[in-house]
C-alpha cells in the first residue's frame, strides 16, 4: 500500500481543474469499515487507521475555480461548499478520497461538476461567517429531505506537525469517482496542508446520516482541524483497474 506523504506527487500532464480552497474545517469521526464499504465505488475498499475507517465533514470556501486551463470563472467559480467524504484504497494500493456528497450554493457549479466530473454535488443554500477567531458554516439542501448542517469552530494557533492521523485524513492525492460502470481516479496536487487544532462550538449535522452513515448520531467528533487553505490542481481522470 502506498505510504501517506504530506507532499503531493507531481501531476502528469496539464491540469484540468484549479481551485483555491480557503478556511477549511476538517471534522472527522471513526466508523466501522463494514459500514462504509457498500458506499465506495467498485474496486475501492475502506482505508483504515488505528483499526477504524473515517468519515469527514468538511466545510470551506471555494474560490477562483478554473476549468480546462481557462481563467477563474467569475461569480459561479466561488461559493461555500460542505462535503461528506470517505477514504478508500484501490487494488494497486493507491489511497484516495471518495465523496458521498458535496453541497454548493451555485447551481451552475453543481451542474458543471456533475456533468464534467461525475461528482455528487447537491444544490444547497450554503453560507459562511469567517472572522479572526470564529468560522461558522451552514447549509440546507434544496431537495426533498432538506438535509442540513450547522458548524462553528474556533481555530487555535496550535500548529499540527507530523501527526499520523492528521496526515491520514488530509494528505490525499487521489479522488475516486464512479463513472458509468467504471471507477476512475483523478490526481490532485497542492502544497502541504498548514494545519491547526480547532475547538467545536456548534455542530448539528444531518449530511452524514443522509449519506447513509447512521452510526454516528450526535456523537462528538474524534478529530477537528483547521486550515487557512491551499491552491489545488487536478489532472485528467484515469480508469481504475478492478
Amino acid at each position: 500500500m502506498d505510504p501517506i506523504t504530506s507532499t503531493a506527487p507531481p501531476l502528469t500532464g496539464r491540469p484540468v481543474l484549479r481551485q483555491l480552497w480557503r478556511d477549511l474545517v476538517f471534522v472527522h469521526w471513526r466508523v466501522d469499515p463494514h459500514e462504509i464499504a457498500p458506499l465506495l465505488p467498485r474496486g475501492i475498499v475502506p482505508d483504515v487507521f488505528d483499526g477504524s475507517s473515517w468519515v469527514g465533514l468538511i466545510p470551506f470556501e471555494m474560490r477562483d475555480s478554473a476549468v480546462l486551463g481557462g481563467p477563474p470563472v467569475p461569480y459561479f467559480g466561488s461559493f461555500t461548499e460542505v462535503n461528506v467524504r470517505l477514504y478508500g484504497v484501490d487494488a494497486s494500493g493507491r489511497r484516495g478520497v471518495v465523496f458521498c456528497s458535496l453541497e454548493a450554493s451555485r447551481l451552475a457549479a453543481v451542474i458543471t461538476a456533475r456533468v464534467l466530473f461525475r461528482l455528487p454535488y447537491q444544490w444547497a443554500r450554503a453560507a459562511s461567517v469567517v472572522t479572526d477567531d470564529l468560522l461558522a458554516y451552514r447549509s440546507e439542501r434544496l431537495a426533498p429531505g432538506r438535509a442540513a448542517t450547522m458548524i462553528s469552530v474556533r481555530p487555535s494557533t496550535r500548529a499540527v506537525h507530523g501527526d499520523a492521523l492528521a496526515e491520514f485524513l488530509t494528505a490525499r492525492w487521489l479522488l475516486f469517482v464512479t463513472r458509468g460502470n467504471d471507477t476512475v481516479a483523478m490526481a490532485n496536487e497542492h502544497e502541504p496542508w498548514p494545519l491547526f487544532e480547532a475547538d467545536i462550538l456548534t455542530l448539528r449535522d444531518g449530511l452524514v446520516a443522509a449519506a447513509g452513515i447512521t452510526s454516528i448520531g450526535s456523537r462528538a467528533p474524534d478529530s477537528v482541524l483547521y486550515s487557512p487553505g491551499v491552491v489545488t490542481s487536478f489532472g485528467l481522470p484515469s480508469r481504475v483497474d478492478v
